[in-house]
């Protein structure tokens, strides 16, 4: 059984089934009206959490960093959609459609929710006029053995919940791209240089045959260019969150009793 206290283990920690197979993120815990003990929990399922399930909690455990339930995924997943109301409750109809849905006792669940004293659903439920619960204690506006009666009103309290507003990723991948560069190249050309017969060059000259043929070849060179890559890292890239903190006014309707007098004076008269 989940106690109160571990409530802030399981939000936003994964629920397993037995089999060991993942259902999804718990993301909100409903507490029960007659107990105050944890009797549901939903969960978010389906690709990228777009799906949200209702699951009994009563006979949940927690292993480790994640909540296991008795209920096999598909079970889950198959969960009767459910709407849940301004003030976090589920409304009697859809608590009767999860119960059949997990073969839970739903009148015996109902009794014991509503057994007086309890302080059950009964005492939230208004009789068929349209009036005050039947069973009102001195709590409300019933009057005490005092002869006084009591006024009662209702605060609001404003807390926080954390959700998922989105996800960002890095994501890496390649492009190709023209690169231009300028490199000097060389090449060899053929030049045909004469010089006339001189007293220093003429035993070269006269010392082959007087008359003869005969050729010379040159090999011609050229630098052409050439390329070769290589990989090199050139910079770390990562993601981190920081949190911005900002106002927001939250409004919200509350209810208060009013006392007025009938009968009595009017310099008596007082409300409250």
């Amino acid at each position: 059984m989940i106690t109160q206290e571990q409530i802030p283990t399981v939000l936003d920690h994964p629920v397993y089934d037995t089999e060991g197979n993942k259902i999804g993120d718990a993301r909100h815990v409903f507490l029960d009206d007659a107990t105050g003990m944890p009797e549901w929990v939903s969960v978010k399922t389906g690709l990228f959490g777009t799906s949200e399930s209702f699951v009994p909690i009563h006979d949940a455990s927690l292993v480790e960093d994640h909540l296991e339930v008795p209920y096999a995924k598909d079970k889950v997943k198959d969960a009767p959609n459910v709407d849940v109301d301004a003030g976090g409750h589920l409304s009697d109809n859809e608590e009767h459609r999860l119960y059949e849905h997990y073969g839970l006792a739903w009148d015996d669940a109902w009794q014991r929710a509503n057994e007086p004293g309890k302080g059950g659903w009964a005492r939230n439920r208004t009789d068929d006029t349209g009036g005050m619960p039947a069973d009102t204690d001195a709590g409300g506006m019933g009057v005490g053995e005092d002869d006084a009666m009591t006024r009662s009103e209702e605060r609001m309290h404003v807390g926080t919940e954390r959700r998922e507003t989105g996800r960002a990723r890095l994501r890496k991948y390649v492009v190709t791209e023209e690169v231009q560069q300028t490199v000097p190249v060389r090449r060899e050309e053929v030049r045909v240089e004469r010089e006339p017969i001189t007293d220093e060059n003429r035993d070269a000259a006269l010392s082959g045959p007087d008359i003869s043929e005969a050729e010379h070849e040159v090999t011609l060179h050229e630098e052409r260019p050439v390329t070769e890559t290589e990989t090199v890292p050139v910079e770390r890239v990562r993601m981190t969150t920081e949190e911005h903190t900002e106002e927001e006014t939250v409004r919200g309707q509350v209810r208060k009793e009013q006392i007025d007098t009938e009968g009595a004076d009017d310099e008596e008269r007082r409300d409250t």
